[in-house]
C-alpha cells in the first residue's frame, strides 16, 4: 500500500508539472509543446555522421566538430531525465515565392525578416524555465539551434510532426513554417507518442529545389542548397548556381513554400514574429547602397547581420546579376573596387551580365590593377583574361 501511495503521488506530481509546462508554453505564444526522452533518438547520431561523412555539411566545420556531442543528448547533459520541444508559427500567410517573379526586389527567407528567432525563442524559452525550474525543484537548461541539440529528430520523437522529404519539420497543425527550441530538465514528465511520417508518394519539396539540393528523399547536400550557400558558404559562390540562385539573397523558402500542409497553418499565434515591412520586398537597388554602417544598421537585431556586410553584398550582386536590370550597372561598377575581394568578384559577374559586350570590354581595359586569384578568376571566367 505504500508504494502504490507513492506510485500515485509521483503520477499526480508528472501530471501537474506537465500541465504547468504546456500551459506556460501556451501563454508565451508557443503553438506546441511536447514532451520526449533523451533517449528516443537512437537513429540520429549514425545518420548524422553519413551526413558529415559524405561530405554533404559543406564548409560548416562546427557540425563535424560537434558530432558526437550532437548525437546523444545525454552527452551533452548526462543528467537529463526529459526533454521537452516547443513549436513556435512563423508561417507567412501567403506563398513567399510570388517575390521571385520580381527580380529588382530581394528575396529574404521569411524566418529572417523580424528579430532574430534565436533571440525571440530563448527569452521566452528562460522565462518558462526560470518558473518550471521553481515548481520543480528540478534543473533545467534551455536550447535554441546554438548548441549541439538535433531539435528536429527530437521535435519527431515528441510528436510536434515528422522529418519531411525536404528534412525540415513537418506539423500536421502548422505545416513547414516551425521555429523549434527546447528545454532539458531533471525532472520526470509524461512522454508523448512519436509522429509518423505523413509524406505518403508526394513529393513538392524535392521538386521546388532550384538547384536539386535533395539526392534522394529525406537527404539534403548542403553544398548545393541556396540557403547553405546565401548564409553559411565563405567566398565565391560556385558559378554553377549564380544563375539558379535568381533574386534569392539570404535563404531560400521553396521548399518549405511548396509542402501541402502549409494550408494547416493559418492559424497562427497572436505572438508570432511579424515580418518587418522594409524586409519584405527590399529592392536591389537600395541594398546595394550599404555600406558597413549602414549595413549594421538596417539589420539591426536581425539575422541576416550575422553574416557580414561582405558575405551580404556578394549574394545581392549575384541578384543584380540576374535581374536584367542594366540600370544597376552603375552601382556594381562601384562595388567591383569594393575593399573586399569577394564583393569585387561577384561585381564583376554581376557586370558582365548587365552590360552589353562592348560596354563591358572598355570597363575591363579600365580595371585597376588586381592581385587577388579570386577576382583574378572572376576576370577570366568573364572572358577577359
Amino acid at each position: 500500500m505504500p508504494e502504490r501511495i507513492a506510485d500515485d503521488k509521483e503520477r499526480k506530481r508528472r501530471d501537474s508539472l506537465t500541465a504547468f509546462v504546456r500551459a506556460e508554453a501556451a501563454k508565451l505564444g508557443f503553438e506546441l509543446c511536447r514532451i520526449t526522452r533523451p533517449d528516443s533518438i537512437p537513429e540520429a547520431k549514425e545518420r548524422l555522421g553519413e551526413f558529415i561523412d559524405a561530405g554533404r555539411h559543406g564548409t560548416m566545420e562546427w557540425m563535424a566538430e560537434t558530432r558526437d556531442r550532437r548525437g546523444d543528448p545525454r552527452t551533452l547533459w548526462s543528467d537529463v531525465k526529459s526533454i521537452v520541444v516547443f513549436g513556435l508559427n512563423y508561417g507567412p500567410g501567403e506563398d513567399p515565392r510570388h517575390i521571385l517573379e520580381t527580380p529588382d526586389k530581394a528575396a529574404i527567407s521569411v524566418y529572417a525578416r523580424n528579430r532574430d528567432y534565436h533571440d525571440v525563442i530563448k527569452g521566452r524559452l528562460k522565462e518558462i524555465a526560470t518558473r518550471f525550474a521553481a515548481r520543480a525543484g528540478a534543473d533545467v537548461k534551455v536550447f535554441v539551434d546554438t548548441a549541439p541539440v538535433m531539435e528536429k529528430p527530437l521535435a519527431a520523437a515528441a510528436g510536434l510532426g515528422w522529418q519531411g522529404k525536404h528534412t525540415n519539420l513537418v506539423s500536421r497543425s502548422h505545416g513547414s513554417w516551425l521555429f523549434l527550441g527546447s528545454m532539458f530538465t531533471t525532472a520526470d514528465l509524461n512522454i508523448d507518442d512519436a509522429e509518423i511520417d505523413h509524406c505518403g508518394s508526394c513529393r513538392a519539396c524535392l521538386d521546388a529545389c532550384p538547384t536539386n539540393a535533395f539526392p534522394a528523399p529525406y537527404q539534403i547536400d548542403a553544398r548545393r542548397c541556396i540557403s547553405y550557400l546565401t548564409i553559411e558558404h565563405k567566398g565565391p559562390i560556385d558559378v554553377e548556381f549564380r544563375p539558379l540562385i535568381g533574386n534569392r539573397i539570404y535563404g531560400c523558402d521553396d521548399c518549405l513554400a511548396a509542402c501541402p500542409w502549409n494550408k494547416f497553418a493559418a492559424s497562427a499565434s497572436e505572438m508570432k514574429l511579424r515580418a518587418r515591412d522594409d524586409l519584405k520586398e527590399p529592392s536591389i537597388s537600395f541594398l546595394l547602397t550599404l555600406d558597413e554602417a549602414a549595413f549594421r544598421t538596417f539589420f539591426s537585431g536581425s539575422p541576416v547581420k550575422r553574416i557580414g556586410r561582405d558575405r551580404f553584398i556578394r549574394n545581392v550582386l549575384i541578384a543584380a546579376g540576374n535581374s536584367g536590370d542594366q540600370s544597376l550597372a552603375d552601382q556594381c561598377r562601384r562595388l567591383a573596387t569594393d575593399a573586399s575581394a569577394d564583393v569585387r568578384g561577384m561585381a564583376i559577374w554581376a557586370l558582365s551580365r548587365l552590360m552589353e559586350p562592348g560596354e563591358f570590354g572598355d570597363f575591363a581595359a579600365q580595371r585597376p590593377d588586381e592581385t587577388d586569384a579570386g577576382v583574378l578568376a572572376e576576370w577570366q571566367l568573364a572572358g577577359v583574361m
